[in-house]
């Protein structure tokens, strides 16, 4: 293995506390910009917001200790996709500025320095611009470092930038000098040791040099490093340019060419190029209205070669659209987003479909003419997954055709399915959505009801059916005399027959009472009834509710 190849001058962009950052930018609320926030992984700290830095709280520490130094710390699971999807549009828009961009981890990147230079006039000014760009974008305390090699790039915006100078450039043959003095712990921590893959994890160290998540980092490339350090540390090399210092034929004997690599890295002689990705295809579409347009109709008119081209567009990289996002802009500037969901996939006609359902739906939000629609793709799958069967359609696909053909007639609303939602009562968890919305995924807010702790609410399994209202009935003692139940949950007699309009039947067993108890704190909106499940002497089970004395059958158990 050779490392003859002259290091190419590299630009590297960090981002730090990238997690804390994609976390508030999906939130949508710049204003916790300033809250103390951390994310956690593992119970551990993974990375945290300047605020709660402030308050002590760092990097690797146990969530427990951080919420011990900042008790209004607001804690944050780690979600790995969320950074993943909050980073793609920073990759895009660095990339209309100087493109070839190789995307290394969530919130640091890299890309080849010659080009842009050249652009804009020298490394340093090339640097700036791509800051000031992202600053406009709301992301502020982005560092950048321009370095012979990615790596060394990497540890100079890392440990050379600061707040008030964020652009630290390393001169042409002065890699080995800049690295001499840092710990040989960067070679374990550095995120561009594995070959440049992305990586899941968070931040790869802050300011003050601790390591964060590793997770997604190639495991041969932490092994084999991770190793290394640690030797080098027992044997009193304590720094790069102390291990740059050593022979390379004794580093070869004992450590293999991945310890030449490494040896070569500490010496500045980073053969690592730059490997940008390749953008992906520009599926969205949209289409300005000039004038704006007041109708419906004529909005879903002007969007149908849209739409198809849309549909061709992601088919032609063998892809179908399952979710679908719409903007509507107004033209006062008022602005409509949502993501619509399809049960199989869209096509050009359901994509019109959606853009006027959309607008019927948001009369209100958008008071004047529609000036501007944008649509893309919020989710997409293989083709080959929704390929027609070989003998024909299936009853499922007959069904779904047949609906969703109802449902383009009547709207959006005009074809309801039922599902479960949140809520103490039976009669509350019966929800009709709309064909096509697939809850499950949260989008309609029943996943996000369900999750709610709902004390009191029934366990599973649930009632087949639900009586819709209450059905009135009576339950008697052994004697004739009504059942009550007091405020502590006492009943007044044992229940031995449940009266059904006419028809009197012998209760076998029971069990209860289970209090439900709501908006106690609001006494004009304040319920405490008791539940009690009953089987009759026919075999039937019950689902009873005793309220203000008086009894209902809400369900029962067929």
């Amino acid at each position: 293995m050779s490392f003859a190849t002259a290091p190419e001058r590299s630009l590297v962009l960090w981002l730090p506390d990238w997690p804390v950052t994609a976390y508030l930018r999906e939130k949508g609320s710049a204003g916790d910009a300033r809250a103390p926030i951390a994310v956690v992984e593992r119970n551990l700290v993974a990375a945290c917001s300047p605020a709660a830095r402030a308050e002590g709280v760092r990097a690797g520490q146990r969530r427990r200790d951080a919420q011990a130094r900042c008790p209004r710390l607001t804690v944050v699971p780690a979600d790995p996709a969320r950074d993943h999807r909050a980073f793609a549009p920073v990759i895009s828009r660095i990339e209309q500025l100087a493109p070839g961009v190789q995307p290394v981890q969530p919130g640091l990147c890299a890309l080849r320095a010659r080009g842009p230079a050249r652009y804009y006039g020298g490394e340093d000014h090339a640097a700036r611009t791509i800051l000031a760009a992202l600053a406009e974008d709301g992301l502020a305390g982005v560092r950048a470092a321009v370095a012979d090699g990615p790596f060394t790039a990497e540890q100079a915006a890392m440990f050379a930038t600061s707040p008030s100078e964020p652009v630290f450039t390393v001169p042409a043959g002065g890699a080995a000098g800049f690295l001499a003095p840092l710990s040989v712990a960067a070679l374990d921590a550095s995120s561009l040791l594995g070959g440049g893959e992305p990586r899941t994890g968070s931040s790869a160290r802050t300011r003050s040099g601790s390591t964060g998540s590793r997770k997604g980092a190639p495991a041969g490339a932490d092994a084999a490093a991770g190793d290394l350090v640690s030797l080098l540390a027992r044997l009193g090399v304590q720094t790069l340019g102390q291990f740059a210092a050593m022979d390379p034929e004794r580093v070869r004997e004992r450590f293999g060419d991945r310890g030449v690599r490494l040896h070569a890295l500490a010496a500045g002689r980073d053969s690592q190029p730059v490997r940008p990705r390749t953008p992906p295809p520009e599926l969205h579409r949209e289409i300005a209205f000039e004038p704006p347009l007041e109708l419906a109709d004529q909005v879903a008119f002007g969007m149908r070669i849209a739409a198809e081209e849309f549909i061709a567009g992601i088919g032609a990289v063998d892809l179908v659209c399952t979710e679908l996002r719409v903007e509507l802009t107004g033209d006062r500037g008022e602005r409509s987003e949502r993501v619509w969901l399809h049960p199989a996939s869209f096509d050009a006609a359901a994509v019109v479909d959606r853009v006027r359902w959309q607008l019927a739906e948001e009369a209100e939000g958008l008071r004047s003419g529609v000036a501007l629609v944008r649509i893309s793709p919020e989710a997409v799958d293989e083709a080959s997954h929704h390929a027609p069967a070989l003998f024909g359609s299936g009853p499922e696909e007959r069904v779904h055709h047949a609906l969703s053909r109802v449902q383009a007639m009547l709207g959006h609303r005009g074809v309801l399915t039922p599902d479960v939602g949140g809520g103490r009562w039976l009669a509350e968890r019966q929800v009709l959505v709309p064909w096509g919305d697939r809850h499950e995924k949260g989008h309609t807010g029943l996943a996000a009801e369900r999750a709610r702790p709902w004390p009191g609410s029934l366990p599973d399994p649930l009632p087949a059916t639900v009586f819709t209202p209450q059905r009135p009935v009576e339950v008697t003692s052994q004697g004739g005399y009504a059942v009550d139940v007091d405020e502590r949950g006492m009943l007044s007699a044992v229940p031995a027959q449940l009266g059904l309009g006419d028809r009197i039947r012998e209760i076998a067993s029971w069990a209860g009472p289970w209090p439900v108890d709501e908006r106690g704190w609001d006494p004009a909106r304040a319920r405490r009834a008791h539940r009690f499940q009953v089987v009759d002497d026919e075999g039937t089970a019950w689902l009873l509710v005793c309220e203000a004395g008086a009894w209902a059958a809400e369900a029962t158990y067929d």
